[in-house]
């Protein structure tokens, strides 16, 4: 749709960013790759996919760095100071009392992960909230131990529900075990999704994949999805856990070992918080198949998992 001087001052003034921003590119007949490139004379890198993101409204300027460029912006589409700056500070689209549902509670990751600050530092990277804007209604996930004692791989099937419009991606989170070489561990997108960007922390093994959807869901939306890690590269695994930000749905976890590499004792357990007391132990008993599981019906906020002893 094309714009005029009087239809930019006007989205200026209502937002929201993303329009505003689509707005003053088409009225000054800016492509992206020369504001990219107008941009990069001025010291401030941005690809052109984040700026296609925040124009599309898929990704909102976060990091200090997007922010400087932001500033440029308004500088290089001849915009009144601080006028793209202050619709930032609007509610994001899908976020209660902005027409889409109501965001269930969540934890941080923080909360959840010993290693959240590597998880914040490459969601971060990713220019993705913090809220992806789903939660999960159902989860199921197998795990693979080699005969090394390793963790070999995994592999989720999941649903979720977007609980506001627009989203069509989901962040998904590996962290190996002591030693894991993260530049060694392999994404695998599987149904109805792809992979789309990668970043990886050397320090912690914690990789944060995009898998891309078919299609941009709507508030209330469900989506299916299936996806895997293969690590493989970590040291002896003692324990697999997952951590949920929302409450609801139902999670299965099963755990496969090598049959040289038989456990003598496996127990599910439940904690509030990383590095919080474990509770709700229960011992499970080793399948012929050399698995262990257990289902979790109306999952809460927290961790659940399996841990294991070989002697």
């Amino acid at each position: 749709m094309g714009h005029t001087e009087t239809d930019l001052a006007q989205i200026l003034q209502t937002g929201p960013f993303h329009l505003a921003l689509r707005a003053a590119l088409a009225v000054r007949g800016l492509p992206l790759q020369r504001v990219q490139h107008h941009l990069a004379h001025r010291g401030i890198k941005v690809g052109v996919t984040s700026l296609c993101y925040w124009q599309q409204g898929a990704r909102r300027p976060q990091r200090p760095e997007s922010l400087k460029a932001v500033r440029a912006l308004e500088e290089l589409l001849q915009l009144p100071g601080e006028s793209l700056l202050r619709l930032l500070g609007d509610p994001a689209p899908g976020a209660e009392g902005s027409g889409g549902r109501p965001r269930p509670a969540a934890r941080s990751y923080r909360s959840l992960l010993e290693a959240s600050g590597a998880v914040e530092e490459l969601i971060a990277e990713l220019e993705s909230p913090v809220d992806g804007g789903l939660h999960t209604v159902g989860h199921q996930e197998r795990v693979r131990i080699g005969p090394g004692r390793e963790l070999v791989g995994r592999d989720s099937q999941q649903v979720v529900r977007a609980h506001r419009d627009g989203v069509d991606r989901y962040l998904a989170i590996h962290r190996g075990d002591d030693g894991c070489d993260a530049e060694r561990v392999v994404v695998r997108a599987g149904e109805n999704c792809r992979t789309g960007r990668v970043r990886r922390h050397r320090g912690t093994g914690v990789v944060v994949a995009e898998l891309l959807f078919d299609a941009r869901l709507r508030a209330g939306d469900t989506y299916l999805f299936g996806y895997g890690f293969e690590d493989g590269t970590g040291g002896v695994s003692g324990e697999y856990v997952r951590g949920f930000s929302f409450a609801g749905g139902q999670y299965v976890l099963q755990v496969r070992f090598h049959e040289d590499a038989l456990p003598v004792r496996c127990r599910r357990f439940a904690q509030s918080a990383a590095g919080a007391p474990r509770g709700a132990r229960g011992d499970l008993t080793l399948s012929g198949h050399r698995t262990v599981h257990f289902v979790e019906q109306g999952v809460r906020p927290g961790i659940l998992g399996i841990d294991w002893d070989w002697d």
